[in-house]
């Protein structure tokens, strides 16, 4: 049925295109990684205004651990920072804070201000934000395969009770994915979870992504029909 006037429940941001952001301007790449996470705040507040309930931000990938140790360890430092400045500021404005992805092998300061800045915020219900670092679809499939094999569990299981063991099983299903950069996959991120969801792609780097382009994704979702197979 269409989709007329509707607002997404959840959406999903593959934020693409910081590294080239900084070089087509002869920067540095971490200039981009820092424009790309300054860039984060104010499309989740204006997200939040106009009525969305998730956004779920591909942050670092499982395969992201190829790039050099250079770059690596700048992110981690900048994501470490941005937990621990943006987490009473999104508290305040009652959102949530998920962390989707594997601790193993980030560093110990950032594990610590991940876990606080959960703990601090699980109270609130207005909002979601779910940073998926350190976060690849196929490790997440595997990871639920594996628990439910310790579980010995030995009778069929549904899709729902397949979810369950999921790192997303808190939330719903993106109703939009969003890839900036100009490429057309969704390279490793949230596979299962997006069978049904609507693919927007912008060629504009993620620190050039405006709160008007959150406008031309709900434009676009309403144009669109969801049947989901009927």
């Amino acid at each position: 049925m269409s989709k007329k006037n509707s607002i997404p429940k959840h959406i999903a941001i593959i934020m693409d295109g910081n590294g080239r952001w900084a070089s087509k301007r002869g920067l540095d790449r971490s200039k981009g990684h820092l424009k790309g996470y300054e860039n984060i705040k104010p499309n989740v507040i204006y997200a939040k205004k106009i009525g969305i309930k998730c956004i779920t931000l591909f942050a670092f990938s499982t395969e992201n651990w190829n790039r050099s140790s250079k770059e690596i360890n700048f992110i981690f430092d900048l994501a470490s920072k941005v937990i621990y400045e943006e987490s009473k500021f999104l508290n305040k404005n009652k959102v949530r804070i998920i962390h989707l992805g594997s601790i193993d092998n980030l560093p110990e300061k950032m594990i610590d201000r991940i876990k606080k800045s959960e703990e601090m915020t699980k109270d609130n219900k207005d909002f979601t934000l779910a940073v998926a670092f350190n976060y690849g679809s196929r490790d997440e499939i595997l990871r639920a395969v594996n628990k439910i094999i310790d579980s010995r569990i030995n009778t069929q299981l549904s899709e729902e009770d397949f979810e369950s063991f999921f790192m997303t099983n808190m939330l719903s299903n993106p109703d939009v994915v969003i890839r900036t950069g100009g490429e057309k996959r969704l390279s490793n991120f949230l596979l299962w979870q997006s069978a049904y969801s609507e693919l927007i792609f912008f060629d504009k780097f993620w620190p050039d992504f405006e709160t008007h382009d959150l406008d031309l994704v709900i434009d676009e979702y309403n144009n669109r029909i969801r049947n989901f197979g009927s």
